[in-house]
């Protein structure tokens, strides 16, 4: 016997046609959309959502919002005939978010793994809000997430006073999802403990939940699937048996090839992040965050970008995404504490937060970078001056 699962009396389900993106919530949070701190993607993005989904005339899979072509095209940006101009959530090859989407239109789930700051959750949250209006079907992966977070809990108020019954049934976002045809994710999929890893087995296999104490299952309709991310530097944390891999496309996603790109992508997250907090504009500060990015690619490589010097690298990431959490403290601090301009002062602190992690090992390898490349480098005097002082 299978069961639908209806959504809670709080939420709208996302998957009805007559709904624009904007629209999948109807509770508080919609409501108080213009203060939120970091709206999802479907409604920060909702005009572009719609002025896609009104132009796409491709074929679209069952209870998706728009084509897959279109669903790429508001990852990658472009111009519709309309002249709408569609803006780039991800910068990387056009062939990466392709198989990705691709993959979705598919029975195979999607796993989307590289090292830290490379974006999954950012694309991730993107692929959902442009399939099912909805990003927010979403179980966050921790050492202490409990099966229950994948499969489906008990209002236990309910279960002592009725016994098992599907008023006492909570369920959980992948079984929402499978229930509505809709888009999944699974956050930092490898740091959650193998046997509750193994729960999605099934989901994924036979597209089947099942529940025994009722006697009864779910069924995946038509358009469900599931994203899912993990960090490769986790490998040996709980790492993904191979039956379950195998129910999983792998999509690895790359760090910037170049400084420009990467430049290019911090100076777009800041000035979306800067913008809801209003923070000066990111064009004005474009040579410290240029200085950011190359200390993090250089130290990241182990070699300087005219190749000519070899380096240590550092105990941490010094991630794209580490990058623009320094960019936009830095604006913080530039505009409460400063002239508005971003200079030099403002981001090394945050830099030697992001680089020294290991107080020992980490303090020796900046310094000698300091002394050895920053010092020697015509044009940044300033920032070595504002290394020093912070580093003292």
């Amino acid at each position: 016997m299978s069961v639908s699962v209806e959504p809670t009396s709080t939420q709208t389900p996302a998957g009805d046609s007559g709904q624009t993106s904007a629209g999948a919530h109807t509770g508080a949070g919609a409501n108080a959309e213009g203060e939120a701190l970091r709206p999802h993607a479907e409604h920060a993005f909702a005009a572009e959502l719609a002025a896609l989904a009104a132009q796409d005339d491709r074929p679209r899979p069952v209870r998706w919002r728009m084509s897959p072509w279109a669903v790429a095209t508001y990852l990658l940006g472009g111009t519709l005939p309309d002249g709408t101009v569609i803006t780039p959530k991800y910068v990387g090859p056009r062939r990466i978010v392709e198989v990705a989407v691709t993959t979705l239109a598919t029975d195979r789930a999607l796993l989307l793994l590289g090292v830290p700051g490379t974006a999954k959750t950012w694309v991730s949250e993107h692929l959902a809000a442009a399939v099912s209006g909805d990003s927010t079907l979403l179980v966050q992966g921790t050492a202490g997430t409990p099966e229950e977070a994948i499969r489906y809990g008990w209002n236990y108020a309910q279960l002592l006073a009725h016994g098992p019954s599907r008023d006492a049934l909570v369920p959980s976002p992948v079984m929402r999802a499978m229930a509505e045809g809709m888009t999944a994710r699974v956050e930092e999929l490898t740091r959650v403990p193998a046997d509750v890893q193994d729960s999605l087995i099934t989901i994924l296999s036979e597209k089947t939940l099942p529940i025994p104490e009722l006697g009864q299952e779910v069924q995946a309709v038509r358009g469900f699937n599931l994203i899912a991310t993990a960090n490769d530097r986790d490998r040996g944390v709980n790492e993904l048996s191979s039956a379950l891999r195998r129910r999983f496309n792998t999509v690895v996603l790359p760090l910037p090839e170049t400084a420009e790109a990467e430049v290019d992508i911090v100076s777009r997250r800041v000035d979306q992040i800067g913008r809801s907090l209003d923070l000066p504009a990111v064009p004005e500060g474009i040579e410290e965050i240029r200085r950011v990015v190359t200390v993090f690619r250089e130290l990241r490589d182990g070699i300087t970008a005219d190749g000519r010097t070899k380096l240590k690298s550092p105990s941490g990431t010094l991630s794209t995404a580490e990058a623009i959490s320094v960019v936009t403290n830095g604006l913080a601090l530039a505009a409460h504490f400063g002239d508005g301009v971003l200079r030099a002062g403002d981001v090394a602190a945050g830099i030697l937060g992001a680089v020294v992690r290991d107080p020992a090992a980490d303090r020796v390898i900046w310094q000698e970078y300091l002394e050895a490349v920053v010092r020697e480098r015509e044009g940044w005097k300033d920032f070595y001056r504002a290394c020093r002082e912070v580093s003292a």
